[in-house]
């Protein structure tokens, strides 16, 4: 009884260089299954109806809603990919084999620098499209923000592949038994990764939005002295007022990301200073990918555009002929 026993408390009880099975209550860890599992739901559900509504309505097709579009599809991802596979870790085996270890850690670099760069790219066409609004139409085309948002992918997995580059050849590397999926990043690569994924784009947006803020504050005092304008006013209140509220709509947007991603990187630079165990980190690892759950979520307060596409695919009518033609803003 006692050899049984000690047998189940490895991964692979036939082999002797097993993993041990870290001991979780039943009742805990039946209720982090759910509840990660809904929220992995969710993310998918949320992210997948952002997908289908700005990709299927055409008077959607705008370049700040691309931008949403490539967001949405890195969140997707973190929903389909990640939070599967750490739920499935939770367990404390790793069943999946070497490459899907690999693909785990590859798309978790992956889809946290895309995020990252959207949120960027996102920055950079608020600051055009507040501080320089009659260049904005030029400047900001269809075109040009697809060869961004391509470039943004292309660098993500460039940056993931070099960061990884050594688990990519050799995925066990760094696992001390069968039944592990450890990464472990080399402090150069974790400086590289802190500085290019966290400082350097924390410092471009929030420059971007303190502009922001102050053209915002000078568009509002123009808005006052033009209130009684008969010919020009009402016109210019009108296009000034959307793009503040675009504006506002995706500085919480940017806001929400860095408050999800804040501490995850305080425990990365802490864990460097051996402040904290590596095991210890999952809680900041699961904070960053329920932001991918948020931003849908704030998409459903903020734009009504959202709801009504909602509406409709839930409905089926997105099924009908010159659907893509409906107006929904």
């Amino acid at each position: 009884m006692t050899d049984i026993l000690d047998k189940d408390d490895f991964c692979y009880p036939q082999l002797n260089s097993s993993c041990r099975v870290p001991t979780h209550p039943y009742v805990e860890a039946m209720l982090i299954y759910v509840l990660l599992s809904c929220i992995s739901l969710i993310t998918v559900a949320l992210n997948l109806l952002v997908i289908i509504s700005i990709s299927h309505f055409r008077q959607l097709h705008t370049s700040t809603n691309f931008l949403l579009l490539s967001l949405a599809m890195s969140d997707f991802l973190v929903g389909f990919l990640q939070m599967p596979f750490q739920i499935f870790y939770y367990h404390g085996c790793w069943f999946l084999g070497s490459f899907a270890c690999a693909l785990n850690n590859f798309s978790s670099f992956l889809v946290v620098s895309a995020s990252v760069g959207n949120m960027v790219l996102i920055s950079v066409d608020r600051y055009i499209a507040i501080c320089d609004p009659m260049l904005y139409p030029s400047k900001v085309t269809i075109k040009r923000v697809t060869v961004c948002i391509f470039l943004c992918w292309i660098f993500s997995a460039v940056h993931a592949g070099w960061i990884l580059r050594d688990i990519l050849g050799q995925p066990d590397i760094y696992n001390s038994c069968i039944g592990e999926c450890v990464l472990i990043v080399n402090y150069a690569e974790g400086v590289v990764d802190l500085v290019v994924t966290f400082l350097a784009p924390i410092a471009v947006i929030t420059y971007l939005y303190m502009r922001v803020f102050v053209v915002a504050v000078s568009h509002a005092r123009t808005m006052r002295s033009q209130i009684t304008s008969i010919t020009v006013g009402p016109v210019a209140i009108t296009v000034q007022r959307s793009e503040m509220k675009a504006a506002k709509t995706l500085g919480f947007l940017v806001m929400v990301f860095l408050l999800c991603s804040c501490p995850y990187y305080c425990f990365t630079v802490a864990a460097d200073s051996n402040l904290f165990g590596a095991s210890s980190g999952e809680a900041e690892l699961w904070l960053i990918y329920l932001n991918s759950c948020i931003n849908p979520v704030i998409y459903v307060f903020c734009y009504p555009w959202f709801r009504k596409t909602v509406k409709m695919i839930f409905t089926l009518k997105i099924f009908k002929s010159d659907s893509c033609e409906v107006k929904v803003l």
